[in-house]
């Protein structure tokens, strides 16, 4: 079973606080990347994979979505997913995405932010999306990029000539890395940026997209505290088709 940090009290009041969960998709700065990635998803069956409070799944559907099935192992996330959405086509489930069964043929797409780099058995659950895929659907999505998650100490130091410095280490020994984000213990699974691709391939998925994001001049602009996002990738995003 996945690791269910969500529901613990202190990282839910966490999470809740955070600026992509008061103001939503608008609210998360990879956003506008990931949107253009999208395909038309008017008349869509769409699979949300870890959902959390239900921002893109309610998004899909004012996007003239035929249904959303959106999936999270967090009780409290989908409690508050459903207390925020009044729309029958979607349906919010408590899933574990360790162990997801989904019915073949059943979605024309899927997606899934920020959400798979929590999964241990990433291959089983790329096989179960592509089985539930129809030929020529798309799979979005984005994770934690593999050079922000790797180091034993994720966080910035600063060189001898008082430049910002990512500390990179043990980045090719793929597995468990425990951190304290919002509360103790987190536990994410980090794999190469090729092992990522090369397992999407192995499913039978074509690589469409692939993004180190990054901020454009313009949001710099507008937010200059994302200019450390200029000296290492945060975010990776992925767009596969079946």
């Amino acid at each position: 079973m996945a690791q269910n940090i969500y529901d613990r009290p202190e990282f839910f009041a966490g999470y809740s606080g955070m600026r992509r969960s008061v103001h939503g998709l608008d609210g998360a700065s990879e956003w506008p990347a990931v949107r253009a990635l999208l395909p038309d998803l008017a008349g869509k069956r769409v699979v949300d994979l870890g959902c959390g409070f239900g921002w893109f799944s309610r998004f899909a559907v004012s996007k003239g979505a035929a249904s959303v099935l959106a999936l999270d192992i967090s009780e409290k996330m989908i409690a508050r997913a459903r207390a925020d959405t009044a729309d029958a086509a979607i349906t919010y489930e408590i899933a574990d995405l360790e162990h997801l069964t989904l019915a073949q043929a059943s979605f024309d797409f899927a997606y899934s932010s920020l959400a798979l780099h929590y999964i241990e058995d990433f291959a089983g659950l790329v096989a179960t999306v592509y089985r539930a895929l129809l030929p020529g659907s798309q799979f979005v999505f984005t994770i934690e990029h593999p050079i922000f998650m790797a180091p034993t100490n994720p966080a910035w130091a600063t060189d001898a000539e008082g430049r910002r410095v990512w500390p990179l280490d043990r980045y090719s020994v793929e597995g468990p890395r425990i951190t304290d984000w919002l509360a103790k213990g987190v536990v994410k699974q980090h794999r190469k940026l090729g092992t990522t691709l090369n397992t999407l391939i192995a499913a039978g998925f074509a690589i469409r997209h692939v993004e180190e994001w990054s901020p454009s001049d313009d949001e710099l602009h507008a937010n200059p505290d994302w200019a450390e996002e200029m000296d290492r990738p945060m975010f990776l995003l992925i767009a596969v088709q079946r």
